[in-house]
């Protein structure tokens, strides 16, 4: 009697997997202890925060290896066992990868702005650490809850990391409304979701997909207006079409480190929650959203290079403003495979291109941004002319510049870039999206201006000698975490370069 009495407990006792939620549990644990330390250790020795900062990173990097064995689930349903809120598959494992690696390359970027802008270092790492921790939960969510959950953890850090210039009023003006823009977005995703929810009775991913394609004649409605909603949060973090507008404005105002966290892991956010909630939730409303986020692709690779392609060299714009609008270019390219996606007899295929593509943007990108971080730190207006001449001061920097340059555009020697478009673009093609493929090439040769552009001005002699170009004798080296974060980027970039079929073929494997 006592253990049929018992029995109605035991089955409401979960037992957690840590190895499962160690990457971004470890990112969260940190950014609790950087805090805590923050409130006891010294003035002096808060500057070992950044060290901390990137060890915990790479710790939560190291902490994905034990999970390629296979397929983990945990915090599952305890009436249905295979109904779960957090799987580590390679779909997961992937893009955790891509966002811790590249909030450890953002770390080493940020070692120098702090000192160099005295900004609050314990605040500073704390939310660095909060957000990465967030970023990384949601490709491993596989409810509509814990997904909104997970993109609220990854982006009000943000909005603190973008303001935290106090005396700038940019920085302040930026974080306003990067925080106005976001809490709208959220807001009719949430909507979407409670739509969902009603059509549906599940926040569970796979459930939601089960019922929706049995929706009630009385329900259709509601659900299709759900599944549009839904979508729009995760379309704003990946900056597209007409939710982009504070882009440029944000990654001007905010320290760079953060502009290039933002360019790389906010879309990473994005487009890992797009995949979900389209291919793996609403697979039966492809005919909604697949033409939508087609639509979108389009206006914002276009919007993104034509815009970029004002910031030309002669008119003195900033460098930064151009890399803010070139990624909503590139977050043009990302959508591309998952509008296919809904087309596509292998939606698993079309995944695979967006994650491969993504892993080189997010190399090169955070290259570049490294390289403008230093010139930055001479330069403060950081305009592309500042950049005239900076082979003649540091040839590595600037041979490594040209080159994540390159593979942007897409051009030889940066093979990568060239084969993540055209995995993308053959997407789009096998999904009979003829129209998409042809405004993306449209595009790509569209960008080849600005990116060749900006490539030429640093190999050209200095018309007078700028600041950050000094005499030989006094030659200014590049900081050591900038120099490691030049380094790890550029052999990543390289590496790619000289055998892409490693990012495809893991890209590849990525099914969901």
């Amino acid at each position: 009697m006592n253990a049929l009495a018992q029995d109605p407990v035991r089955s409401v006792v979960q037992s957690v997997d840590w190895l499962a939620v160690a990457p971004p549990a470890l990112a969260a644990l940190g950014a609790l202890a950087v805090l805590v330390a923050d409130l006891f250790l010294p003035e002096r020795r808060k500057p070992l925060l950044g060290p901390v900062t990137v060890a915990v990173l790479a710790l939560a990097v190291l902490a994905l290896l034990p999970l390629m064995d296979g397929d983990r689930t945990t915090f599952c349903l305890t009436a249905d066992p295979a109904v779960c809120s957090y799987v580590a598959d390679p779909f997961a494992l992937a893009v955790q990868f891509l966002v811790l690696g590249a909030a450890l390359i953002a770390a080493l970027l940020s070692m120098t702005a702090v000192q160099d802008e005295a900004l609050p270092g314990g605040e500073y790492w704390f939310l660095l650490l909060a957000s990465a921790a967030g970023a990384a939960l949601l490709p491993a969510a596989r409810d509509l809850a814990t997904l909104i959950v997970a993109l609220e953890v990854a982006s009000l850090p943000s909005f603190a990391l973008v303001g935290l210039r106090r005396a700038d009023g940019r920085s302040s003006e930026a974080a306003l409304k990067f925080f106005l823009s976001s809490v709208t977005a959220t807001a009719v995703s949430l909507m979407g979701v409670s739509f969902v929810y009603a059509a549906t009775g599940s926040l569970h991913l796979d459930r939601i997909a089960e019922r929706l394609r049995e929706t009630a004649p009385g329900l259709e409605t509601l659900a299709a207006t759900g599944v549009a909603l839904t979508l729009v949060g995760f379309a704003f973090k990946t900056a597209a079409v007409p939710f982009h507008s504070w882009v440029p404005e944000t990654y001007v105002g905010a320290p760079l480190p953060v502009a290039a966290y933002l360019s790389v892991i906010g879309k990473a956010v994005g487009f890992s929650g797009l995949i979900l909630v389209t291919v793996e939730a609403f697979p039966s409303y492809g005919h909604v959203w697949g033409p939508a986020l087609a639509v979108l692709a389009a206006l914002t690779m276009t919007v993104g290079n034509v815009a970029a392609l004002r910031q030309r060299p002669e008119r003195a714009r900033s460098a930064v403003r151009l890399l803010a609008w070139s990624s909503v270019g590139q977050a043009g390219y990302l959508l591309v495979p998952i509008a296919a996606a809904a087309y596509a007899d292998e939606p698993g295929r079309a995944v695979g291109a967006t994650v491969a593509y993504a892993l080189m943007y997010a190399a090169v990108n955070l290259g570049a941004f490294a390289v403008a971080a230093h010139v930055g730190r001479s330069a403060a207006a950081n305009r592309i002319t500042d950049y005239r001449g900076l082979y003649a001061a540091h040839p590595l920097a600037a041979l490594a510049l040209a080159f994540f340059l390159l593979c942007l555009a897409g051009l030889p020697p940066g093979i990568i870039g060239l084969f993540a478009k055209v995995a993308v673009l053959s997407t789009a093609v096998d999904a009979g999206l003829g129209w998409l493929a042809a405004v993306m090439a449209v595009n790509v040769v569209i960008a080849l201006y600005y990116y060749l552009a900006w490539t030429a001005q640093i190999f050209r002699a200095p018309a007078h000698a700028p600041a950050h170009i000094p005499a030989a004798d006094t030659r200014v080296r590049v900081a050591a975490p900038l120099t490691a974060a030049i380094a790890l980027t550029g052999l990543l970039a390289v590496g790619l370069s000289g055998a892409p079929q490693f990012a495809l073929r893991f890209a590849a494997d990525v099914l969901l």
